[in-house]
């Protein structure tokens, strides 16, 4: 099985963690193939940074997909381009936002997202309500800018601790969401020190695509993502002009 994870901004050692995340969790079957965009922004937070990731990661999905790639995971918890990329692939797409707070439900009834910057959490309250997960789901920020979880001595870590703190103590949180694919690798470490279930949407989403390959199951072609209609693009999204 050939899974194919997609980094929707241009820094790899974002791609490198995430891909990490995902071989350690993936079946003994299961190959994954990591892509980092080519063109976009070097990280994303907030509507801006995703419209403008947007073609890097079209093109790395429809790629992948044209190399033989079963299924796609967009490592971006904004769930970046996310009703897009299935509308344009034939294969499977998951986004890990989705797939991280569907695994929280399974697990606990009431739990927290802990993401990067304020701008995030209302995009994540937003997606939280579109999934079903509103009323469930809290969503606080940690005052994180996403490339400082590359930095030593940023204090990024200390921060992120202090708010799965107050979402235990305050929110009364069953689990933890970590929302940013930047944060793939703690996971493991800080479900240990809180001693509750601590979700990396990495993780989730890659289990998800097994499933759904290892079920023959595909996004639905009828109505909402329904392959584009082919038409003319000009300039520079000439290349993604739908043909059929």
């Amino acid at each position: 099985m050939r899974i194919l994870l997609v980094n929707p901004n241009t820094t790899r050692s974002m791609t490198e963690k995430a891909a990490a995340a995902a071989r350690a969790v993936a079946g003994p079957m299961t190959k994954i193939e990591a892509a980092t965009s080519l063109m976009g922004p070097a990280s994303i937070e907030g509507h801006y940074d995703g419209a403008l990731a947007l073609p890097g990661l079209l093109d790395e999905i429809r790629k992948g997909e044209a190399a033989g790639a079963e299924a796609a995971v967009i490592a971006c918890f904004d769930d970046t381009g996310l009703d897009a990329a299935r509308a344009m692939a034939s294969i499977p797409v998951l986004g890990i936002c989705e797939s991280a707070l569907v695994t929280a439900g399974f697990l606990a009834q009431r739990f927290t997202v802990v993401t990067t910057l304020e701008r995030s959490r209302v995009l994540i309250e937003d997606l939280a309500a579109r999934y079903g997960l509103g009323h469930r789901a809290k969503v606080r920020a940690a005052d994180i800018p996403v490339l400082q979880l590359e930095e030593e001595g940023s204090g990024a870590l200390d921060k992120l601790r202090r708010q799965i703190e107050l979402a235990l103590e305050k929110d009364g949180a069953e689990a933890i969401v970590l929302g940013c694919a930047g944060m793939a690798d703690l996971a493991y470490a800080l479900q240990q020190d809180y001693h509750v279930p601590v979700i990396d949407g990495v993780s989730a989403a890659i289990k998800q695509a097994e499933a759904l390959v290892a079920q023959r199951l595909t996004t639905s072609k009828r109505g909402s993502y329904a392959a584009p209609l082919a038409k003319a693009y000009t300039g520079a999204m000439s290349m993604f002009a739908p043909t059929e």
